[in-house]
């Protein structure tokens, strides 16, 4: 079988099967096992040493007492260190070794007190609506109210 009856067979490009067909008398049977396709390096990710430091200062601002917050990191990054990060590239450092204390911004729903009647006919809400009627002719008619009654015991 041709690399290209090989590469329609397999729904893949031509280029695919002289790859494979390259690794394989390179490498042999390995040359068919899956591989990572996570990129060989980051250029973009925080030096480690630069880590360590917003580390160092997040433990000195905090235990003399001071704002250690990602902005007040960042002032001392830039300003005694020559170095500049983003306040998010701050947080996600702390967030990632567990220096950042997480404060939910909603509680949840089971702290909620749902009110119910314990018998029906014990409580009612009611609930207006407002809503235009249309005439017969179709152009819109008068505005009326639509009230709603809901026993809470039922609900």
């Amino acid at each position: 079988m041709s690399q290209s009856e090989t590469a329609r067979t397999y729904g893949v490009s031509q280029g695919w099967i002289s790859r494979l067909m390259t690794r394989y008398a390179l490498e042999g049977e390995v040359a068919f096992e899956a591989r990572s396709r996570a990129p060989k390096t980051r250029p973009t990710t925080t030096p480690a040493p630069t880590v360590e430091l917003v580390l160092q200062l997040r433990k000195h601002l905090a235990d003399s007492g001071l704002d250690a917050g990602a902005d007040t990191i960042a002032w001392h990054l830039e300003h005694h260190h020559q170095t500049v990060l983003s306040r998010a590239t701050i947080n996600r450092i702390l967030t990632r070794h567990g220096r950042v204390t997480p404060e939910p911004a909603k509680r949840p729903k089971s702290s909620y007190i749902r009110f119910e009647a314990d018998q029906p006919n014990e409580t009612w809400q009611s609930d207006f609506t407002h809503y235009r009627l249309t005439t017969p002719d179709g152009t819109p008619g008068p505005d009326t109210e639509i009230i709603t009654w809901l026993d809470d015991h039922s609900r």
